[in-house]
């Protein structure tokens, strides 16, 4: 006979199998109800699928994903050529080269070095310490990627924590949400970014993350920073009294080590420089859009590996998430199947019949829409769907509010983003103690709704200031004519050396 313990795990395997199926029907039922072809019906249900898949089967979401792409081949929904150009390519090789260099930073001792900083601090506080930690994991998350952040933080927060003899949850959760928070900051911090400034169009560049989004992030960081200082003021209160205990016992926070810093600051500062820089020297150079935004990581990492040829192997096998990724170019090119098949206009259109095109209407929606989802499955899964219907309704101030729900939604559950997850493994394993989902969401309810209100009034000041699309493609059409004058005139030097008494 089974197992009881077995057989209870088929008959939720099962259950949560019919729901899947049934709510994929249902949608396939719905976009027949509304007229859609066969093509568009099967597309819809295939994505809704895999988005179930992620908050039902998290374990088999590849899997799944896999399956779901042979549906969408067999029935013609999805040809080879879109399959592969919608695999985003450019997006994948991007993050396996930051994997790769932030793998190399790991083992530099740069970010143990950031983590010796903060415990060297004097006249350290508990409101001193909780600002310190707040502020480094939203800078952490802007320059490399939320994931990196979050072990790095959290390691920080147990040897704090382990060292005053007081629980690490409260301080876990505020670095995981000062994380996901500046997540939004930067292209860098959040797979979303990328993505999203990859598949606009025109491109977005770095510099304007640094302009729209970035002023946006601080201003929701502040306001959440003093809302969760009052919301944990009494386990802060108590780290400043172990504090000022510790420190008249004339003791520190915990051993410190000499950590040789200088090569992985110089690198990363290297990485951030070539990726700020860009877009000015992709004119410079002749290059199209985003092309150094691309390569620079790939670049900076095979020189890496060619310095470090003995470690070069296990950058590639451990720290590349190949999971991870292969599941994102499945997923991308879902998402791709719905703008192949024009789902995305038809979504867009209704938006623009019941809103109108006015983007202080649609931005709440947007956001709120974003976040909802972020609360629930991976952030990714939202963002590569709804990036074609907001570049369809070709409203600017759009784009940031997809880009703000996604990364602070991910504050709302544990299972919001992957750092939340990253983070309550990395304390289960160390304290075999886990966090209540309710007890999560008290707090996570809270901030979320608070930083998104914060996000969609600071983009409603900030809409009239943004260039809108059309300027954006005009600023795009110069750097393109540039580029050709540039290539035309190489041509015509290469033409004389070739010919040069040919009139």
């Amino acid at each position: 006979m089974m197992p009881e313990k077995s057989k209870k795990a088929l008959e939720q395997t099962i259950i949560r199998m019919v729901i899947m199926l049934a709510i994929s029907f249902s949608v396939g039922l719905l976009a027949h109800t509304f007229k859609l072809n066969k093509q568009q019906i099967i597309s819809s249900s295939i994505f809704v699928m895999i988005v179930m898949a992620t908050l039902l089967f998290w374990k088999f979401r590849l899997a799944i994903a896999f399956i779901g792409i042979g549906v969408l081949m067999g029935t013609n929904t999805l040809d080879l050529p879109t399959f592969i150009k919608e695999c985003k390519i450019d997006v994948i090789l991007f993050l396996v080269g930051m994997m790769i260099t932030v793998g190399v930073l790991r083992e530099l001792g740069l970010f143990t070095w950031i983590i010796q900083s903060v415990i060297k601090t004097p006249r350290m506080t508990g409101k001193m310490f909780i600002i310190i930690v707040m502020f480094l994991s939203a800078m952490m998350s802007c320059i490399v990627d939320e994931v990196t952040s979050i072990i790095f933080m959290a390691t920080l927060v147990f040897q704090v924590c382990d060292t005053l003899k007081i629980s690490p949850m409260p301080f876990l959760i505020i670095s995981v949400m000062a994380t996901n928070i500046g997540s939004s900051g930067t292209m860098l911090g959040n797979p979303v970014g990328i993505v999203i400034g990859q598949n606009v169009s025109p491109p977005l560049s770095f510099v304007d993350f640094i302009v729209w989004s970035f002023p946006v992030m601080i201003i929701t960081l502040s306001i959440s920073m003093v809302l969760l200082l009052w919301w944990y003021r009494r386990e802060i209160h108590l780290l400043s009294e172990r504090l000022s205990a510790r420190r008249q016992m004339g003791l520190g926070l915990g051993p410190l080590v000499n950590v040789p810093y200088k090569r992985g600051l110089a690198i990363l500062l290297g990485m951030i420089s070539f990726i700020a820089l860009h877009r000015w020297l992709e004119i410079k150079l002749g290059l199209a859009p985003n092309t150094i935004l691309i390569v620079a990581p790939l670049v900076i990492a095979g020189i890496l590996m060619v310095f470090r040829q003995e470690r070069a192997r296990h950058y590639i096998e451990a720290d590349v998430e190949w999971w991870t990724l292969l599941f994102f170019m499945m997923l991308f090119a879902v998402a791709g199947s719905l703008q192949h098949t024009h789902v995305t206009e038809e979504i867009a259109g209704h938006f623009q019949n019941v809103f109108g095109d006015k983007p202080t209407l649609l931005m709440p929606i947007i956001i709120a829409i974003s976040a909802a989802g972020s609360a629930l499955v991976d952030n990714v899964v939202f963002v590569a769907a709804f990036v074609p219907v907001v570049d369809k309704l070709e409203q600017t101030p759009l784009v940031w509010a997809l880009l703000q729900g996604a990364c602070l939604g991910g504050n709302i559950t544990m299972i919001g983003s992957t750092a939340n997850i990253v983070a309550l493994g990395m304390a289960e394993k160390r304290y075999r103690a886990s966090i209540k989902f309710f007890e999560w969401l008290k707090v996570g309810l809270v901030v979320g709704v608070v930083s998104c209100l914060i996000s969609w009034a600071s983009l409603s000041f900030l809409a009239d200031r943004m260039p809108t699309r059309q300027q954006r493609l005009e600023q795009a059409a110069k750097h393109i004519k540039t580029q050709h004058i540039s290539n035309t005139a190489d041509n015509s030097k290469i033409h004389n050396i070739v010919e040069p008494n040919k009139p």
